[in-house]
């Protein structure tokens, strides 16, 4: 497959939606078509109010749209039409059975699979693309699928890893410091590597595009965009606890640790180890995270007497970092959690977060078993003062510019004294 006219992308969330766009940016030849099963978010897609919050991504869809980049609900027709089809669907997390709280459900993968299988079954090659976040071997499983529906060596199957950051996915689409293709190491899957790369190629240097074997670009992005950044994480959140311990300030800490050159590319050199003791060691960094969220509840909860039971406290910010919309484990979540365990009443406003979103994250089976706790211990607000009124403590989980803009005499006089207000670091 010499060039790309056409490309269909199933899954119109957070990975899909901006990246496609910029796809139809830069290649206005080229008809882009994202599709997905709810109508609702097709919609929303197409109206003046975007699903997703991204610093310049209203502009580029408000420029492309209805020229050559499509939303639609019209899944077979779409993937029909394309060259080549990006799998951008949700992994969420397991909720139950092996695996529940850690490993990711791929049902959607699988099910989204298993349609282009029967929908293309004669409509030629085809290029499949795995963006969504999958285990190491998952194109493998992909294209056993295909080949037991009778596609055998019909689609090619890449590995094409997203490494966006909440805030700035449009600036990671435009100019990203790297775009990883993997594919199979025989003569259709270069040409299919080849012909995603010239996709790429209308706007990135092609000194930039890696070009792997499919395992290699899978287990790319578990390491470089969720292990090493959650060991990272992890590390400064142990120093910070060591911090608060000897009264020396983290974020100095870290600037300090920040401008040693052996912390960085140099130093992320791999060594072979046993996989029981590879295991071990990533669940201690998870932990490691997850450890810190629990404790900044518990200075909340300390600061208040030992007790938040039945007391009103507000958290501004519910997306997972500012200028964007994604609450994709964010802080406030958990946060949220283990103050609704104490038996908090929180109230919640967020600048761009939709009321929705809030109360799905939170009625998550991961998070609460019981949704009924849920809407009696959580109150969503539209106004930060709203907020506020009469609460025991302000808890700051986004670092929002806007939030540096409000009258906090005024939200002071508002709460019940002592008042409290804390951030998390």
């Amino acid at each position: 497959m010499n060039s790309i006219k056409a490309i269909c992308c199933i899954g119109a969330g957070y990975v899909g939606g901006p990246t496609c766009s910029v796809i139809a940016l830069k290649c206005p030849e080229i008809k882009v078509t994202v599709v997905d099963l709810s109508k609702p978010r097709i919609d929303s897609w197409n109206s003046d109010k975007l699903p997703i919050f991204e610093p310049g991504l209203d502009d580029i869809v408000k420029q492309c749209r209805g020229r050559n980049l499509f939303f639609s609900n019209d899944i077979d027709s779409a993937i029909r039409e394309a060259d080549l089809i990006f799998i951008c669907v949700n992994t969420p997390t397991k909720t139950f059975g092996l695996g529940k709280g850690r490993a990711p459900d791929l049902k959607y993968i699988e099910a989204a699979a298993r349609h282009i299988a029967v929908v293309a079954a004669d409509q030629g090659e085809k290029i499949v693309v795995e963006k969504s976040t999958v285990p190491v071997r998952a194109a493998e499983s992909i294209t056993r699928i295909f080949d037991a529906n009778g596609n055998r060596g019909k689609f090619q199957v890449l590995s094409n890893p997203e490494f966006l950051a909440e805030g700035t996915a449009i600036k990671d689409l435009m100019d990203p410091d790297r775009v990883l293709i993997g594919g199979e190491q025989t003569r259709e899957g270069y040409k299919a590597v080849e012909a995603l790369s010239s996709v790429y190629e209308h706007w990135i240097p092609k000194e930039n595009i890696i070009k792997t074997n499919t395992w290699s670009s899978e287990l790319s992005k578990l390491l470089a965009a969720n292990a090493f950044l959650a060991q990272r994480i992890s590390s400064i959140n142990a120093m910070s606890a060591i911090c608060e311990a000897t009264g020396a300030d983290v974020s100095e800490v870290a600037s300090a640790i920040g401008r040693d050159t052996r912390i960085g590319s140099n130093f992320l050199r791999a060594s072979a180890l046993n996989l029981p003791e590879v295991a071990n060691y990533w669940y201690q960094v998870v932990a490691m995270n997850e450890d810190q969220r629990r404790r900044f509840a518990n200075r909340i909860v300390h600061c208040l007497f030992n007790t938040v039971t039945d007391k009103k406290i507000a958290l501004f910010g519910f997306a997972f970092k500012k200028n964007t919309g994604d609450t994709r484990e964010s802080a406030s979540i958990y946060i949220c959690k283990y103050l609704m365990d104490e038996g908090a009443r929180i109230t919640v406003y967020d600048p761009k977060v939709e009321k929705d979103q809030i109360h799905l994250e939170l009625t998550h089976p991961s998070i609460s078993e019981d949704p009924e706790r849920v809407d009696r211990l959580i109150t969503i607000v539209t106004d930060p003062y709203k907020a506020v009124e009469s609460a025991h403590a302000l808890v700051i989980c986004t670092e929002w510019d806007e939030f540096k803009t409000y009258d906090y005499k005024r939200i002071y006089d508002s709460m019940l004294k002592p008042a409290f207000a804390l951030m998390v670091e």
